[in-house]
């Protein structure tokens, strides 16, 4: 395909050129480690506070609230590993 070009139009940097730095690109892969390692951490403070409140270290709201939040974030994260899936299937079986 031919480069499209539109004559008569020059380049004109604009007041942010030479500020503006390019953000590194986040890895798919390190991404999803680091959401699964979020989650691994929020499951062990969740167990960790399970034990404080056999103990009488805690109590019991602060413990329900780790365990919610431990089990939203387990949710959603297979929530993304699904649609992550389903999304593969549906390439896998187009056809070009």
């Amino acid at each position: 395909m031919r480069d499209l070009k539109i004559d008569g139009v020059s380049h004109m940097p604009g007041p942010h050129a030479g500020k503006m730095t390019q953000r590194p690109k986040a890895d798919f892969g390190r991404v999803i480690k680091g959401a699964i390692q979020k989650v691994n951490a929020l499951q062990r403070d969740s167990n960790r506070s399970i034990i404080d409140l056999l103990q009488g270290k805690t109590n019991v709201p602060e413990t329900m609230i780790a365990i919610q939040k431990a089990d939203l974030s387990m949710r959603l994260l297979l929530n993304v590993r699904n649609k992550v899936l389903e999304a593969y299937r549906e390439i896998m079986h187009m056809q070009f």
